[in-house]
């Protein structure tokens, strides 16, 4: 029965999230950072989802309209991805932060699952991808099936995946609560928590959302259900191929949680048992989509390096407490702080406690961890504590009980109130990713706040000129230090633009030293054209076919220029950018064409 409520409410959210999502496209509603229309529609609607679930919950509580509550509780999480993103992202073809920095990175991979359906980097010729493919893969398949671009599918994608994955929350705490209001007022508060914390990578907000149920599912699992073993082995395995770091977290948990029973249960070997099957199922489920990369790099030969983690901002360098502050979930995650304490022998608490201590252990050794030179990235586990600590007060409240029916009422209406307030909030917390959304030029080259566009604006016509040549993008390596042309239009790249989105068995760092000789060689000894050939095939990775350079081809003595990026964690900002000087002379020979397209120099190598 909770499979089928799970499938059935995934698809019912995606299908209602799509459809909200194309009627809202057709609408004429005005851009969000040059008006208030859309925020204003954004809390209008959030109010209304809000008092028509707790109204037909209520009812339901009587036995009064139990069908259309068992209907509506599912998709209420959808109609707040829906209104709080949706609405505010209505005049915009972008999501979330446009095409900035991550963002860009982002897009550029789903662009490439656009145009392959197997295991491929989204950058690097021949490579498998080191990023986690699931999402981005099933978001190149909707976009095939929609005839539409990878740079467009992003948004469509972004909601209908977070809607589908919401939507499942509420059958998932059904079965472990087994009250349809609470799994909802756990599923809504996820969701707005998730929306408001970690919305601009819907990947990640996807695994975040399920592990409150995971930490607590674990202990039933570890205690001889074979059965939740099963669908715990496939969330971990399914949310590897998503994202590691949120699936690493919770499976550390469920070690933690099976060492915990293991003692407690006078060694007692039922938890490892579990354990083994649930990690074996998991990691055979995740190499799917990780061992074309575990492959290459175990008998690849590549100097694989990764700076992946490389990353310490300020908000690293706290600990997350959510109980303190002054807030609707600073007060559920006080609540929930109590229920731990008092419930702490019970599955549900001894599961969340775990896995709150593991995430705050593993925060304090990222902290530690720049002393041999990396991080573990935990300044992003603060969506998770505040997930955790706030399914636990919602469960805390759950075990209240109200000494009349008008007290009953009396809460009822504050905590949909309480809920009001934090829901309208969301829009407002990703205002400054919402109002990017709007300033920065799309794949057609037009901005949707209707401000005129950026170089962007060019992008199509370096790519009919690119294509002129014979090149298309499934066959071509361009050198550009331009991410976004690379996110809105799939050619392979010569290089990434930092080493930190960079695939390890790219050899990142070589490929920069390889482009600084070549720029400086142009000025010296392979200023001759058929130097310059040469070296450019003599290299160990397939040669650019094209660069897209800044410059003018006007006046022959200035240089094309282009950027390489260095990082120097543990700076912060952890990368510095150098400027490359290319002689044109070097590409001035038959085999070469060069076209002068806006601010950039095309240089295409003739077939």
């Amino acid at each position: 029965m909770t499979v089928t409520r799970v499938a059935a409410a995934s698809v019912g959210g995606a299908v209602l999230a799509f459809i909200s999502w194309f009627v809202l496209q057709t609408s004429s509603l005005p851009a969000f950072n040059t008006s208030m229309v859309t925020r204003a529609l954004a809390t209008a609607f959030s109010m209304i989802v809000i008092a028509v679930t707790v109204a037909l919950l209520w009812l339901h509580s009587r036995g009064r309209l139990t069908v259309l509550a068992e209907i509506a509780a599912p998709l209420a999480p959808v109609g707040i991805v829906v209104a709080t993103l949706g609405i505010p992202l209505s005049a915009t073809k972008l999501y979330l932060d446009g095409v900035q920095v991550d963002q860009g990175f982002r897009t550029q991979f789903l662009s490439r699952m656009t145009e392959t359906m197997s295991n491929q980097d989204m950058n690097y010729f021949g490579l498998p991808t080191f990023y986690p493919i699931g999402w981005f893969w099933l978001g190149g398949r909707m976009a095939n099936i929609l005839g539409m671009d990878g740079w467009a599918v992003y948004q469509p994608w972004a909601l209908v995946s977070l809607a589908a994955a919401a939507a499942a929350l509420t059958p998932v705490w059904r079965a472990l609560t087994g009250s349809l209001p609470v799994a909802t007022a756990i599923a809504l508060a996820t969701t707005a928590i998730v929306l408001t914390e970690t919305a601009d990578e819907p990947y990640a907000a996807i695994v975040a959302m399920f592990v409150p149920a995971a930490a607590v599912a674990a202990g039933k699992a570890l205690n001889g259900s074979w059965k939740t073993t099963a669908v715990l082995a496939v969330y971990l395995g399914v949310s590897a191929t998503f994202y590691t770091l949120f699936t690493a977290i919770t499976a550390l948990s469920v070690v933690v949680l099976a060492v915990v029973y293991f003692v407690v249960n006078k060694r007692s070997w039922e938890p490892i048992k579990h354990l083994v099957v649930m990690g074996v199922g998991s990691i055979l489920i995740a190499l799917i989509a990780w061992g074309p990369y575990l492959y290459a790099l175990v008998f690849g030969d590549y100097q694989a390096r990764s700076t992946a983690n490389h990353f310490l901002p300020v908000w690293g360098t706290a600990f997350p407490l959510p109980f303190f502050t002054f807030s609707l979930i600073g007060l559920l995650s006080l609540l929930g702080l109590f229920y731990l304490c008092i419930k702490i022998r019970t599955f549900f608490a001894t599961g969340l406690t775990v896995t709150i201590a593991v995430c705050y252990a593993w925060a304090l050794a990222s902290m530690v961890t720049p002393l041999v030179g990396t991080t573990l990235l935990g300044f992003r586990l603060e969506v998770l504590i505040v997930l955790l600590f706030a399914t636990a007060g919602i469960l805390a409240l759950h075990l209240l009980e109200m000494p009349s029916p008008g007290a009953a009422a009396a809460a009822t209406i504050l905590a949909a109130a309480a809920g009001l307030v934090y829901v309208q909030q969301i829009p407002e917390q990703n205002q400054a990713h919402i109002d990017q959304a709007y300033a920065d030029t799309d794949g057609n080259g037009e901005r949707a706040d209707r401000f005129p566009p950026d170089a962007g604006r060019y992008y199509a016509d370096v790519r009919a000129y690119i294509s002129e040549h014979g090149y298309e993008p499934e066959d071509a390596v361009v050198q550009t230090d331009e991410i976004n042309f690379m996110a809105m239009n799939p050619y392979y790249g010569f290089n990434a633009f930092t080493s930190h989105y960079a695939n390890p068995l790219g050899e990142y760092d070589l490929r920069v030293d390889e482009l600084t000789r070549w720029a400086e060689g142009s000025y010296d000894d392979l200023e001759d054209p058929d130097a310059m050939l040469e070296a450019l095939d003599s290299a160990r990775w397939r040669a650019p076919d094209v660069f897209v350079f800044r410059g003018n081809l006007d006046d022959p003595e200035e240089p094309l220029k282009t950027h390489v990026g260095h990082d120097i964690f543990p700076n912060e900002p952890n990368m510095v950018y150098e400027r490359l000087y290319f002689n044109p002379a070097s590409f001035d020979s038959p085999a070469w064409d060069s076209e002068q397209i806006g601010p950039f120099v095309v240089v295409v190598r003739n077939r």
